[in-house]
């Protein structure tokens, strides 16, 4: 199993029992990365923040949104800006309401596609609800101009590919 105290090293990946282990002694020059699981309130970690340059959030089942929670409180409430990754059962399917509450890596499940995974992330123009990227909700902005944008990259992406027989 892992070494319950590790050696300092930089950009080391810890589970939150080693983090609690060594936080009072891990030189502050080495940033050093952390795995949470699901169950964890993220609120306890706010001192520590400043010296993660890594959270990884976990989503045992796909089925299990609470990391979505947690990457939504770790950016919003507690201003982390270090990487937050998803690791686990993640599909597809979830990497707009990934890149929604905060997340900016994720690990793909083993049968998860790439190009379908970059696909997903243009699938929607814009949501009715503010979120991480963009704070108004559609109400207070331009949503027609947002929408042409939309298209305009779409067909742009549509032209890259014409004439290719696919």
């Amino acid at each position: 199993g892992p070494v319950p105290t590790p050696s300092a090293r930089d950009h080391a990946l810890l589970s939150l029992e080693q983090w609690h282990a060594v936080r009072e002694t891990w030189p502050a020059r080495w940033p050093a990365g952390l795995i949470v699981a699901n169950d964890i309130d993220v609120e306890p970690l706010r001192s520590d923040l400043r010296r993660l340059a890594l959270i990884v959030l976990q989503f045992p089942k796909w089925t299990d949104g609470r990391a979505y929670s947690q990457a939504r409180l770790l950016r919003a409430r507690l201003g982390y800006r270090g990487e937050l990754r998803a690791t686990g059962e993640v599909l597809v399917d979830m990497l707009p309401q990934l890149q929604r509450t905060g997340f900016d890596a994720v690990q793909l499940r083993h049968d998860q596609s790439l190009d379908s995974a970059q696909r997903a992330l243009r699938f929607f123009a814009g949501h009715y609800q503010g979120d991480l990227l963009q704070p108004q909700p559609a109400f207070a902005r331009d949503v027609a101009n947002d929408l042409t944008r939309h298209q305009a990259a779409l067909r742009a992406e549509a032209d890259a590919f014409a004439g290719q027989g696919i």
